[in-house]
């Protein structure tokens, strides 16, 4: 299956499981290929034939979406340098979830959530620690029981209580000595965001972005994290609102107009704002939802309240 005809296949998932779908982002090189959304679930996803050609720098900058856009990064796979992508099982690389379009299809269509995930030295489960616990404490079950039971030692089953994952066959081997259920579903949509993402921030009045027009941006007061993968240059803050604004910047004419649709797509799937900010005056302020505001516009302007009540008035959603 060619990478196109995964993206396809991508998008029909989410749209059959009742999701608002972008359309597909044919831009080299470019951090994700789809976004979707579902009431309150966002997914930025990322599809490739082999997973291992997935970067830490195409991850690190969907961590930065993903912050931005209150959404989980996702990448869609065939296959990697192991073999082929197994059903119903969570792989992960540069702690983004990787999932085959079949387990995705199992998720969101058949409500069959994945139960097992790939980590170092195999395949794993996760264990519902606080069950395994309560049922062990109230039979009388000591901890050297169910280590022999599970072919453990009694420390591993300390950490199954505390909550760290179990080969397939020790949480198997309990599972039926115990007659209860202690294998748990897993969420590949269950992205615990990254802390670090904040690290690529530019604020305060002074500091360069390495983008003219982005360094005004920082000089009135608005946080800036460039984004060099995307269909856009960065992903702008006014923190004192909580309003973030996707955020191009049109000096090539010729894709001016496409990256102000693929950006007015992107908002209005989000519930964000987005801006280009051009060179020159255009015959619309706005394309689609996407304002238009250009470096002479930019220049005048010294405080950023002024900035985000000329981009909210031009965000008409059309």
């Amino acid at each position: 299956m060619t990478r196109e005809e995964m993206v396809n296949t991508t998008r029909a998932i989410l749209a059959k499981a009742g999701f608002d779908v972008s359309s597909a982002i044919n831009i080299r090189s470019i951090c994700f290929d789809v976004v979707g959304r579902r009431d309150k679930t966002v997914l930025i996803i990322k599809v490739l034939g082999n997973v291992d050609a997935f970067s830490r720098e195409n991850a690190d900058e969907m961590k930065i979406m993903a912050d931005a856009l209150d959404a989980s990064p996702i990448l869609i796979g065939e296959t990697s340098s192991s073999g082929k992508l197994e059903k119903g099982i969570i792989y992960t690389r540069f702690k983004i979830p990787i999932i085959s379009n079949e387990t995705l299809a199992d998720q969101l269509l058949e409500e069959v959530p994945p139960f097992i995930f790939a980590a170092p030295g195999g395949l794993y489960v996760k264990i519902d620690s606080d069950t395994l616990r309560q049922i062990r404490e109230e039979r009388g079950i000591s901890l050297g029981t169910l280590a022999e039971t599970a072919g453990v030692s009694r420390r591993t089953i300390q950490m199954y209580e505390n909550g760290m994952g179990a080969m397939i066959d020790a949480a198997l081997r309990l599972e039926e000595f115990l007659d209860t259920p202690i294998i748990e579903p897993l969420d590949p949509f269950d992205y615990q965001k990254d802390d670090s993402v904040r690290s690529h921030e530019v604020s305060g009045k002074g500091n360069s972005t390495g983008f003219t027009p982005l360094d005004r941006l920082v000089n009135i007061g608005f946080s800036i994290t460039p984004i060099f993968r995307g269909p856009f240059e960065a992903i702008t803050r006014d923190n004192d609102h909580n309003m973030v604004l996707l955020t191009g910047i049109g000096t090539e004419e010729s894709k001016l107009i496409q990256k102000a649709l693929i950006a007015s797509e992107l908002s209005n799937l989000t519930h964000k704002h987005s801006v280009v900010i051009v060179q020159k005056k255009h015959s619309t302020d706005s394309i689609k939802s996407t304002a238009l505001v250009t470096d002479d516009e930019l220049r005048k302007i010294d405080d950023k309240s002024e900035l985000t009540d000329i981009i909210l008035s031009r965000s008409t959603k059309k």
